[in-house]
């Protein structure tokens, strides 16, 4: 079937690890986190936990959150991101401390110029393609400055 000049072609898109993150069908749609919550406490944890680390309950249950939160720390590796065959990645990226408003804290790379970012701003995550493998797009999961 010819592909519409509209509608490019577009391949299957899989996170690099399953069981962390979303992926949303459209890409331009903010991704969630997969956490974990405590329904006797309330806690959330991230990355997914059986047992509660605040009052050592084991009735937990998965739930997601949106990709949101503000920058608690920052900084910048000046090597390319590991397994990315991607150009923009070729002279390092960002990686930082994201504080979602559910509690846990999450590391993970950062999208834009050190310039863009401050401690303290809010910032949403996005999918974005790293590498191909086997006809499908391996993703991750990135955040941005929400004024960006």
């Amino acid at each position: 079937m010819p592909v519409s000049p509209t509608m490019p072609e577009t391949k299957p898109r899989v996170p690099v690890k399953p069981g962390y993150y979303t992926v949303p069908e459209d890409p331009h749609a903010t991704p969630e986190v997969i956490c974990s919550c405590c329904k006797d406490c309330g806690e959330y944890f991230f990355p997914k936990r059986l047992v509660c680390a605040k009052c050592l309950s084991r009735n937990t249950e998965e739930r997601t959150v949106p990709a949101r939160g503000t920058l608690h720390s920052f900084t910048f590796v000046h090597i390319p991101l590991f397994g990315s065959t991607k150009i923009e990645y070729q002279e390092g990226y960002g990686v930082g401390q994201i504080d979602l408003p559910e509690g846990p804290r999450i590391q993970l790379p950062l999208v834009g110029k050190r310039e863009q970012f401050r401690v303290g701003q809010p910032v949403t995550g996005e999918t974005s393609v790293m590498r191909e493998h086997e006809d499908k797009d391996v993703v991750i999961l990135r955040f941005r400055p929400v004024d960006a």
